[in-house]
């Protein structure tokens, strides 16, 4: 039933999106101020912040000590915020401040390690194994195109870690939630693996991809809930379910998750359930701290958004690193909104990039609150387009036309706000003077970054842009032109910084969204091109599998077959969403018998 239900709901959606031309010429103009949202005011002053948790606050300390014990060496300050106590707090801080210090504050090897082995579990305790309950070993209708015995094994293997990476919290999250940072979710989850014990948000939709392609539904349908869950209780879907990631989000593409499922399963039930979160995050997404207004040439004014962290110290998870970054500022003022930058370049995903530095030779030059990024707006677009979408398979007309108003006014933005007719390309936007204004600003061509990222091609994901054939073969030309094309997929950058998102690395989401948005066009060169980029990109990945004997977070595009570096933790496997993308490509191109799968 699932392979009919998903073209006819593919089919559902073409005409919804032909129907959004038409009624878009048919809806009175949306005023000034965005009736989905509250009225929007550029941030005054610091800014919001949401507290740490006590426990967050002393395992902060915890984590301080052990680096003053152990050195850099090996050390991961992730890891002490998420051990969980064996006891109450009281008594462990008691504990700690007992330890016997010299004069610098550190604690020997031997005391130290005695104390975290009398008072704390393990980290990664606190998740337990999950059997997921619609996995088979290979499911009926599995990646049909895939033809090569080589390839199919592989896939299926591939197919197996959703096995391995499948966890629920533990009953101990569950009874005693003030002994953990691990939140305490409904339903099990995919983690992505390695360090990362915990479900991330936008990583999640990747995961989905992977598992529709597994026809694994239920589970894919339990990361949503646990999504709407953190929405539910905090405001906002949360960075990951971690208490250190509640003063952010992480890119919003929940509507997106909900959007690929019903398409699979024609789950009217399901979106149901999901719009009226669906439009509580939409709302968070266009809230004072996120949306400002951008005054364009012919003097119209646009809605559009940034990332924003409600947080101003060092991030808990990485205090130590963020510390010694923030050395070489003297005044606390400055520091504070230094540890904002990196907090919102943390909710933004591209954690670290040149692409947020004013400097790109020197880190604390960060401003991604100044920055007006494609990529966030072209989710922003999704979750408009899916709404409405959403709401009109569900019955709920006056909601689709409200966020097709919506839609229609962000697609005008990224003509006239991002759009750049010269490099065939759509820039990110830097806001004059800070993101401290009352009024409009008004944009000037300057203020556009004309240095080419991978995120300038993102918009192609949509359909909107897809849909216009000489927009797709401008924009084509462009990539092939821009230097991102590699041996083994697209480069995130043209700047070797020693940033994970950065030159040579390839991540599999970037990869994913391009290649979808050339592949949904009527121009046979995009497709040609997407097809490439999939195959490079399948090779690359199963060259390094069969190397390493694992799936990893992101691969070096110079050379096929060879992990990333870079950043400010060792290189992570497992991995939740460069599985999802392998098993979406196979899906969607397959792999012919005789075509080989080795690098050339």
């Amino acid at each position: 039933m699932a392979p009919f239900l998903y073209h006819t709901n593919r089919k559902r959606h073409f005409l919804f999106l032909f129907s959004v031309f038409i009624l878009s010429q048919s809806l009175p103009p949306m005023a000034l101020a965005n009736p989905l949202s509250p009225p929007s005011s550029c941030t005054k002053g610091p800014g919001p912040v949401i507290p740490a948790t006590p426990l967050l606050s002393f395992l902060v300390r915890v984590q301080e000590t052990a680096l003053q014990t152990y050195g850099k060496s090996n050390f991961d300050p992730k890891h002490y915020v998420d051990l969980p106590l064996k006891s109450n707090l009281s008594t462990t801080v008691e504990a700690f401040d007992k330890l016997p210090k010299t004069e610098d504050g550190s604690v020997s090897v031997k005391d130290f390690e005695a104390f975290i082995g009398k008072y704390f579990n393990d980290a990664g305790d606190d998740v337990v194994y999950a059997e997921p309950l619609d996995f088979v070993p290979e499911p009926h209708g599995f990646l049909p195109k895939v033809e090569n015995p080589e390839v199919r094994g592989w896939a299926l293997e591939v197919h197996a870690l959703w096995k391995n990476l499948s966890r629920k919290v533990s009953s101990s999250v569950l009874h005693h939630p003030e002994l953990h940072t691990l939140l305490p979710l409904p339903r099990p989850v995919i983690i992505p693996g390695s360090r990362f014990t915990e479900v991330y948000y936008w990583d999640s939709y990747w995961v989905i991809r992977g598992l529709l392609a597994s026809k694994m539904y239920e589970t894919a349908k339990a990361i949503v809930t646990n999504l709407i869950f953190m929405l539910d209780t905090y405001g906002h879907v949360l960075n990951g379910a971690r208490a250190y990631y509640t003063n952010r989000s992480q890119p919003p593409l929940l509507s997106a998750m909900v959007y690929e499922i019903y398409n699979r399963t024609g789950d009217v039930e399901f979106v149901k359930k999901s719009l009226p979160p669906l439009i509580k995050e939409y709302r968070y997404w266009n809230s004072d701290i996120h949306e400002l207004i951008i005054r364009d040439a012919e003097q119209c004014n646009h809605f559009l958004n940034r990332y924003y962290a409600m947080w101003n110290k060092p991030r808990p998870e990485s205090s130590t690193i963020d510390e010694e970054l923030a050395s070489k500022f003297l005044n606390d003022s400055e520091k504070q909104q230094f540890y904002r930058e990196l907090a919102s370049t943390a909710e933004s995903g591209w954690d670290f990039s040149t692409r947020w530095m004013r400097n790109s030779s020197d880190f604390t030059t960060l401003s991604t609150t100044t920055i007006l990024p494609v990529d966030l707006n072209i989710f922003i677009l999704r979750m408009e387009l899916d709404i409405a979408f959403l709401a009109k398979t569900v019955g709920e007309n006056a909601i689709t036309e409200d966020f097709l108003r919506a839609s229609q006014n962000r697609r005008k933005a990224f003509s006239s706000i991002f759009w750049n007719e010269n490099m065939g390309q759509w820039l990110d936007y830097w806001l004059n003077n800070g993101a401290d204004c009352e009024e409009p600003q008004t944009w000037k061509a300057e203020n556009q970054n004309q240095k080419v990222f991978a995120s300038n091609f993102v918009p192609l994901w949509i359909d909107l842009f897809n849909s216009d054939i000489h927009l797709v073969e401008k924009v084509t030309k462009s990539l092939q032109n821009s230097g991102l094309l590699c041996a083994a997929g697209i480069a995130t950058s043209l700047t070797n910084s020693g940033q994970q998102w950065d030159f040579p690395n390839g991540w599999a989401p970037l990869q994913h969204m391009i290649v979808e948005g050339l592949s949904k066009s009527a121009s046979m060169e995009a497709r040609t091109v997407a097809k490439d980029i999939a195959e490079r990109w399948i090779k690359t990945n199963y060259v390094a599998y069969k190397k390493t004997g694992a799936m990893h977070e992101k691969y070096d595009v110079e050379k096929c077959g060879e992990f990333g570096g870079g950043g400010e933790y060792t290189p992570q496997t497992g991995f939740g969403w460069t599985n999802g993308v392998v098993l979406a490509f196979l899906e969607e191109f397959g792999w012919p018998k005789d075509k080989k799968i080795d690098c050339d």
